[in-house]
């Protein structure tokens, strides 16, 4: 273990003073972390990034994809000590989630150590895709049907709903299944979507990331993504 602006000198990015400055000013990254303590020591499996640039790419990047129980944590650590979504991927290498999935919510999540991949994927300016399935309490009405089309209001922030399609309507139950792409990472946002309609989520699954599907993958289980699905991720940008 070293301390962070001794490896950042190391690296030859900047003098240990100004590595200092960085920290202190909060323009460094550990493991996608923002860090502003001098103190703090990493070692030779850390990601260290300095305004969104990764400084030490000698570091294997890998990619996972994984389909998230019910009940984990989206984080690299929990102070209640609950499983993560790191816990289910056997690695030396450090890995984090890009975005998160609630506690209750299951479905397509990465894990990866790329610094700039994670940044495409999360700046709201890539409008990435995102596509869900959430079993809501109630039958949507004709009302709720026209404020999906016309998008809704969050936070005083008109989120964009109307791609959207209702898979299935359980009328003993009073129950609907539906389908809905949107294009942003905010907490809680598709819950917060059909909670101003009056119609709460029940249980949540995302399914797709852009062109990311979940195929065959269990609950639980994972997959490392093909070259390819990297290079047309990065192509995203």
């Amino acid at each position: 273990m070293e301390r962070l602006q001794k490896v950042i000198a190391s690296y030859g990015y900047a003098s240990r003073r100004k590595a200092e400055e960085l920290i202190l000013n909060g323009q460094v990254k550990v493991n996608d972390t923002i860090v502003t303590e001098l103190g703090t020591k990493v070692n030779s499996t850390d990601i260290i990034e300095i305004d969104g640039q990764v400084i030490n790419n000698e570091i294997k990047k890998v990619y996972y994809l994984l389909n998230k129980p019910s009940g984990v944590i989206t984080s690299t650590k929990d102070e209640k000590n609950r499983q993560t979504v790191v816990d289910l991927i056997p690695t030396s290498t450090r890995i984090y989630p890009i975005g998160r999935l609630d506690y209750d919510t299951t479905g397509l999540i990465i894990l990866t150590n790329d610094g700039e991949l994670a940044n495409i994927l999360m700046h709201p300016k890539n409008n990435i895709p995102k596509t869900y399935l959430a079993r809501i309490n109630g039958l949507l009405n004709k009302d709720d049907i026209e404020r999906l089309k016309n998008g809704i209001v969050i936070d005083n922030r008109k989120v964009d709903t109307s791609d959207f399609k209702i898979k299935d309507k359980n009328f003993d139950k009073k129950t609907s299944l539906i389908e809905i792409t949107i294009h942003e990472g905010r907490n809680h946002i598709v819950k917060n979507i059909f909670a101003s309609l009056n119609h709460p989520v029940i249980k949540l699954k995302r399914t797709k990331i852009a062109f990311l599907t979940l195929d065959d993958l269990k609950i639980g289980e994972y997959r490392p993504l093909k070259i390819k699905e990297i290079k047309k991720l990065y192509s995203l940008k």
